[in-house]
């Protein structure tokens, strides 16, 4: 994996060097950006190949304040985890921006070991995160390649049923039920029941952690 790229937006050119200065000194590749149309810009140039990043956001900026920059990126997709930078007074408006999805806010003035140890837990939630994305998504592949009687042999096996009942439920032999067996643990890289039930539980945790809150019924 390249360096993690720190994006230090924030119109005040001596905070942006400052920043710079500090992440490099510490081996990263820090790029330092004036407004929010620029970041965004360059942002929208890096999908859908994000790389590993963060970025560091000045909460008031002009002519695009660091709330809008947030939303815009969003609306792009982009998982690098956001830092906002923010006065004292401004402090309301960082603490609803993370519960609107950015990863944390430092108010200034802030301490350097700080402010880096908060960007290097973003980047690892970030790289844990995607690392579980990948899983998702090949474990979710592999399950739409089943055949539809491994399909029904599975769905046996996650209510813990065993060969000879799975063989009697569905009208064929105990042979075939091992053969389908194999099949499926081979297709889904599991080696039993209960690790195969474990990623399953993963999976749908996932997904239900991603799935939008429906509006409550009037």
């Amino acid at each position: 994996m390249t360096h993690p790229v720190i994006h230090i937006v924030d119109d005040d050119a001596d905070i942006r060097d400052g920043l710079a200065w500090l992440f490099d000194s510490r081996g990263y590749r820090a790029i330092g950006w004036p407004n929010g149309p620029d970041f965004l810009q360059a942002a929208a140039s890096q999908t859908p190949d994000w790389g590993h990043a963060a970025v560091l956001l000045d909460i008031r900026m002009e002519p695009l304040s660091g709330l809008a920059t947030f939303e815009k990126l969003k609306q792009m997709a982009c998982p690098w985890p956001v830092l906002f930078l923010t006065g004292h007074g401004d402090v309301s408006m960082a603490v609803a921006a993370v519960k609107n999805g950015a990863w944390d806010f430092l108010e200034k003035p802030f301490q350097d070991n700080q402010l880096v140890d908060r960007v290097e837990a973003a980047l690892a939630a970030a790289v844990a995160r995607a690392d579980a994305e990948g899983q998702s998504r090949q474990l979710k592949t592999a399950l739409a390649s089943l055949s539809q009687r491994e399909h029904e042999v599975l769905a046996e096996l996650l209510q813990g049923h065993y060969n000879k009942n799975i063989a009697d439920h569905l009208g064929i032999t105990q042979r075939t039920v091992e053969f389908h067996r194999a099949n499926i643990f081979d297709k889904l890289g599991v080696s039993s029941a209960v690790e195969l039930a474990h990623q399953l539980g993963k999976l749908q945790a996932a997904e239900n952690e991603n799935r939008p809150n429906r509006p409550a019924a009037p």
